[in-house]
């Protein structure tokens, strides 16, 4: 068997390498805790009143209170909204942030090239020696030599990832760019809820103000009649004089309303990402609202329609990625270099077979002293770690409580908008009776007064009695995750 010749030494070489990072991948291990999802007690059903079948909400579920106008806001709110922009920016840099993470699990390439060219003067006759150049008269023939040389080169070096750390990396990365994508429609969900909530405050006080101006109408027409019956002796001047102290406060409250309500039309403005001054609301009243039938089903399946839920247990799993990571940098790291080039003195030749130079090399550092560095990074790993599943536990317990809570707002508030309208009904009727008891002259005008307060008190709570039903309605749709359902391909 004929020895390797100094050509095929480095081929040798490589081949050898090869075979070294084979046999150490299929080798190698991964250190470090494997991800478990922790464990909580999910309730088997929720305990707020008013059994029905579930009914999820569904993409779109703001188009089911059935307002034109607010489905034009939303619709602005999800392209414009700053909120919303801003986690979408976010979600790109994560994604980014993967193929940076993910460099290391490859090869390392490069290119290089160089050409070299020096002249230099020498004597023609060669080396002479001084007395000879003397004899010459000091004058001697010169000549210029020239000095070409070129190279090109490739090079490509490799980390083995034998202990996983460059693996976990980009695992940490995915993880992170999961909790991006669930966080950007946790924004979006939030954003919506706010949108429908300011639109229907802004509804609501639309419906104060109507109350007010016809409760004003009302009042200031009794007055008139009162001070004509006051001029014909039938009444006397107290009784006129409560009217008008009851007109002037019904017209003192209507400024207050109107800047309420134009208040809440601005703030629509920052919700749809536009200057107030471009922001037209034609708003309605709150009574042509719909307020759609929702339930949740069972509780576990609200872990798979939160998207808060799911980003709290993306940011686990990058977490504990990061934990194995840092138990990986405790040992050795093992790196493979190889390079192939070319030289020589002409240009013509420089790749022919004869010009090839080939190399390869192994390296392997293992960490002796750190001055705490690692054991230090894997501490704050690990207290990060026990941090997020805190913060998934919350997340968890949060949603529970947040469906709950608006359930049974909703439950109640929808009861006592039926009750409230009932005495409404009955708060008119006792005014319209009080009033043609003052003509018959049975009652004084103190009876009249009472009446139209009691109908604009339970007036003015008939229309927060509805838009409370209606924030408890938009909160459920929120706390159900608003249609958002877990993708099949999620961080496992």
């Amino acid at each position: 068997m004929r020895s390797a010749g100094k050509d095929d030494y480095p081929v040798t070489r490589i081949r050898l390498a090869a075979s070294l990072v084979s046999t150490l991948t299929l080798a190698g291990c991964v250190v470090g805790p494997s991800f478990h999802a922790p464990k909580l007690a999910v309730p088997t059903g929720f305990v707020s009143p008013a059994a029905a079948p579930p009914a999820w909400p569904k993409p779109g579920w703001w188009r089911y209170f059935g307002s034109p106008e607010l489905d034009r806001l939303v619709a602005a709110a999800k392209t414009h909204n700053f909120s919303v922009r801003e986690a979408i920016d976010q979600l790109e840099a994560a994604n980014a942030q993967i193929e940076i993470s993910g460099a290391p699990l490859l090869p390392s390439i490069t290119a290089t090239g160089s050409g070299n060219f020096q002249q230099a003067g020498a004597s023609a006759a060669g080396a002479s020696s001084a007395s000879n150049f003397s004899s010459f008269g000091g004058v001697g023939t010169r000549k210029n030599i020239d000095s070409r040389h070129f190279t090109a080169a490739f090079q490509a070096s490799y980390q083995l990832d034998f202990w996983g750390k460059n693996y976990d990396a980009l695992r940490a990365a995915q993880a992170n760019a999961a909790a991006a994508q669930f966080n950007a429609a946790t924004v979006a969900l939030t954003e919506e809820a706010a949108v429908a909530t300011t639109y229907f405050q802004t509804l609501a006080y639309q419906d104060e103000l109507g109350i007010a101006k016809r409760n004003l109408a009302a009042a200031q027409g009794l007055l008139d009649q009162l001070r004509a019956e006051f001029r014909a002796g039938v009444v006397d001047a107290p009784s006129v004089a409560q009217q008008a102290a009851l007109v002037a406060s019904e017209r003192a409250n209507i400024p207050n309303i109107t800047s309420e309500m134009r208040q809440q039309a601005i703030g629509l403005g920052i919700l749809t990402g536009r200057a107030p001054e471009f922001l037209r609301i034609h708003g309605g009243t709150l009574s042509a609202i719909h307020v759609p039938r929702i339930r949740p089903g069972l509780p576990a399946q609200l872990l798979t329609r939160r998207p808060d839920i799911a980003e709290a247990e993306a940011t686990l799993i990058g977490a504990n990625a990061n934990v194995r990571g840092a138990i990986a940098s405790f040992f050795p790291s093992i790196s493979l270099t190889g390079s192939a080039g070319w030289q020589s003195t002409a240009l013509n030749t420089l790749f022919a077979p004869g010009s090839m130079l080939l190399s390869a090399a192994t390296s392997l550092s293992q960490p002796i002293f750190e001055g705490g560095a690692l054991e230090g990074t894997l501490n704050v790993d690990r207290a990060t770690y026990r941090e997020d599943v805190a913060k998934y536990e919350q997340a968890v317990v949060q949603a529970f409580t947040d469906v709950e809570t608006a359930m049974t707002a909703l439950h109640f508030a929808t009861r006592q908008e039926r009750l409230q309208r009932i005495a409404v009904e009955r708060a008119r009727a006792a005014l319209d009776g009080a009033k043609a008891q003052l003509q018959a002259g049975v009652v004084d005008i103190s009876t009249v007064l009472n009446a139209e307060q009691t109908l604009l008190s339970d007036e003015n709570t008939l229309e927060q009695a509805r838009l409370t039903r209606l924030d408890a309605a938009v909160n459920l749709y929120k706390a159900m995750g608003g249609g958002w359902i877990l993708p099949k391909d999620e961080v496992q």
